[in-house]
């Protein structure tokens, strides 16, 4: 689990650099292009991981109730 949270925890910092990169306007096409797919991936592995915590998180309150 740790290991886990600790991808997920780089994937988001590295796509905050990212967006510091695309905002600062220094990139030229071929970076840019490189740079989006790499936030791509990047986005798939927080997505996938928030919905295993929305899933988890769903079960845990089920069984609260």
């Amino acid at each position: 689990m740790n290991k886990e949270k600790g991808i997920y925890e780089k994937s988001y910092a590295r796509l905050q650099e990212i967006q510091n990169l695309i905002e600062s306007n220094r990139l030229d096409v071929d970076e840019l292009s490189d740079i989006l797919k790499e936030a791509s991936q990047l986005l798939k592995v927080c997505k996938d991981k928030l919905s295993v915590v929305s899933e988890e998180t769903k079960k845990i309150l089920e069984d609260i109730k």
